[in-house]
């Protein structure tokens, strides 16, 4: 991993805030390191399905789970496991429709049922995005509800960040110090901080089936991650 550290913010802090059981550190420079790095995702999660209108309640719900069970068919099909399909959103309400009367009032009257069924998506195969999302649309699919991305196991990228961000922060505490005149001593406190896309494993997919129309483009892009650590560190008189 390549991490591209940032500058610290540099404090200047000679009496003030010490540990009161470390007379070492009444004297010390508190700095913030930083460090980032951006990776490629390796999973992406996608909720599609349908919404869908009928003359009653059970013709408008029947014919979204019919379009969304096409759409889950394809996701299987293209080797996701059941693990990584769920309902995301079930809805139901009655419609209704503007109506003009002759004296230019408005009114509402009921026009049937409006039905919504979503399906969520987590595909670990990136190159299939496209394919699972154009499948989804010849299946029935009329809604799509966005894309993100994540990382297989963002633990280790963070723990290497952290690792770089302490680094950073002594670097910057031990050029304060020297810029002052003075030497750096040990370190007094330390409180890391950052966080990571939550983990997908991988899995083995099937071949890829034929799509009636071309694949939806996706770019993936890639994700931006980022550490950084508070550190105090002792000063000589």
């Amino acid at each position: 991993m390549r991490a591209v550290l940032s500058g610290a913010v540099l404090v200047v802090a000679l009496a003030a805030r010490a540990h009161a059981d470390d007379a070492d550190c009444t004297r010390h420079i508190s700095v913030v390191g930083r460090a980032a790095d951006a990776r490629a995702p390796d999973f992406a999660e996608v909720t599609v399905g349908i919404e869908a209108r009928g003359a009653n309640a059970a013709a408008a719900l029947d014919a979204a789970s019919k379009a969304v069970a096409g759409v889950t068919a394809q996701a299987r099909a293209l080797g996701v496991p059941p693990a990584d399909l769920g309902t995301a959103a079930v809805t139901l309400q009655a419609a209704t429709r503007s109506v003009t009367r002759p004296g230019g009032g408005v009114t509402e009257e009921p026009d049937g049922y409006r039905a919504g069924n979503l399906v969520r998506v987590r595909l670990a195969a990136m190159d299939r995005l496209g394919d699972l999302l154009r499948q989804a649309l010849d299946a029935g699919a009329n809604r799509i509800d966005g894309v993100s991305f994540g990382l297989r196991d963002p633990d280790t990228v963070e723990a290497a960040l952290q690792v770089a961000a302490a680094r950073d922060a002594r670097s910057r505490a031990a050029a304060l110090a020297d810029a002052l005149g003075t030497r750096l001593g040990p370190l007094c406190t330390l409180a890391p901080a950052g966080g990571a896309p939550y983990p997908l494993a991988s899995r083995a997919l099937a071949a890829p089936m034929p799509a009636k129309g071309p694949r939806v483009p996706i770019e993936a892009g890639t994700i931006q991650m980022s550490s950084e650590v508070a550190a105090t560190f002792a000063v000589a008189p």
